[in-house]
């Protein structure tokens, strides 16, 4: 068990871990494509900038007083000129650059080849290896205005923060599903331990406890077979139904502490060769005497031949009987019909009651430990919901399945498929 937890632990983590690469991995591819995105975005601002600066307009204009640092044109101060230059191409960049879906921050300057430096931004960075410089050589009316060229530098700062933010979309929606993921598998885990544990103290709990009860039910029954041979002839039927309860009594706690073992998953079976038939037929043999003395009409038919298994013939011989004597309780006037044949290579074992039938909505509970069908009359019936866990679990671990068929009011059929050991000859 504990080593069953390690490898779910591993599991998870390396499986969380995963999740977190491959997230970055697709971020990181985001991050590229946005990155080529935003080049090409860049590259159709440019011609549509470098287009609209090539002719003289009131920009250009303004642009190249301000250059040319003449101020003949203006009432106000070069510096002033300069200024509102300064601004109003600020401006048109924006515009052109939100065009084309750019609105991170920027700076610009107007730069000659020979690093002279024209005109500044409104608003600078400062110089560090994260700035993008996007070079613009302007053609037209300002390089001709002071004969030489003339280059518009674009500076983005911080591209990858602007990038995630763009991707926000997808990153914080999958980061917000991934840490949901692992608090709902961790929950789960909890949960489930948490109940592993309980279900283990209850098992160890009953085991303990139907272990001490074995020492009394055995020298109760001991005490009763030996008045059985001592007592007076009116005491036989007391003490005839006082063992008949003690073995009852001892079936159901054989019972309790199997089923702990198989939830425990300890080998409980000891698989051989049996040619079942006989098996099959003692069991009928001794229901049938129980049933006639309990005025219930019960007959069988099993197909004459071999059924050769691979089984555990106790633990079988009780799921029958199990079966048998869940039939015998929940019928009225109880009509019970056994048939066993071989069919593709598979034992078939059919069991027909006459009974008060199963609701199709219980049928799916009703091989559930601790299960019992609803009634009104819950005491009608006693039992604590274990014997059709334990014949499901018997078949299982001889690896044949049980199904059953219930309609209400009409009865029951329950059939068993074994698979035999080789080809039964009949």
């Amino acid at each position: 068990m504990l080593l069953r937890r390690k490898i779910y632990i591993i599991v998870f983590v390396i499986s969380v871990l995963g999740l977190f690469i491959v997230q970055y991995q697709y971020l990181r591819i985001g991050l590229n494509l946005a990155k080529v995105q935003f080049d090409k975005n860049i590259l159709a601002s440019s011609n549509h900038i470098k287009k609209e600066l090539a002719t003289e307009n009131e920009l250009t204009f303004l642009l190249g007083k301000s250059i040319t640092k003449d101020g003949s044109y203006f009432s106000l101060s070069i510096d002033s000129v300069q200024d509102a230059s300064s601004h109003f191409l600020n401006d048109f960049l924006i515009d052109r650059l939100a065009a084309q879906g750019i609105t991170s921050d920027f700076t610009y300057q107007l730069v000659s080849r020979d690093s002279a430096y024209y005109l500044y931004s409104p608003k600078r960075f400062e110089k560090d290896d994260t700035l993008l410089n996007y070079p613009l050589e302007l053609e037209g009316y300002l390089p001709k205005l002071i004969g030489e060229k003339l280059f518009l530098e674009l500076q983005f700062k911080d591209m990858n923060t602007f990038f995630l933010y763009q991707l926000n979309g997808l990153t914080i929606p999958s980061l917000v599903f991934m840490l949901a993921i692992i608090f709902v598998v961790v929950w789960v885990l909890k949960s489930f331990y948490w109940q592993r544990k309980i279900i283990t103290t209850t098992n160890e709990f009953i085991n303990n406890l139907t272990h001490e009860l074995k020492t009394p039910v055995f020298s109760i029954g001991l005490a009763t077979k030996l008045l059985e041979e001592q007592g007076v002839v009116e005491q036989k039927p007391v003490l005839k139904l006082v063992r008949a309860q003690v073995d009852r009594l001892k079936s159901h706690i054989d019972k309790v502490l199997d089923l702990a073992k198989l939830e425990e998953r300890k080998q409980v079976y000891t698989m051989v060769s049996i040619d079942f038939f006989s098996n099959l037929k003692q069991v009928c043999d001794e229901f049938e005497a129980i049933a006639l003395l309990e005025n219930v009409q019960f007959k069988y038919n099993l197909e004459v031949g071999s059924y050769v298994l691979r089984a555990e013939s106790s633990h079988l011989e009780n799921a029958v009987n199990n079966i048998l004597d869940n039939a015998k309780k929940y019928s009225k006037d109880s009509e019970i019909y056994l048939k066993a044949f071989i069919k593709n290579k598979k034992l078939f074992i059919r069991i027909e009651d006459n009974g008060e039938g199963i609701s199709v909505k219980e049928q799916r509970y009703i091989f559930q430990k601790y299960y019992r069908v609803f009634d009104e009359n819950l005491h009608k019936v006693k039992g604590y919901g274990l014997g059709l866990s334990y014949v499901k679990n018997v078949i299982k671990n001889h690896g044949g399945k049980i199904t059953l068929q219930s309609e209400l009011g009409k009865g029951t059929i329950v059939v068993i498929e074994l698979p035999v050991a080789h080809d039964a000859t009949r």
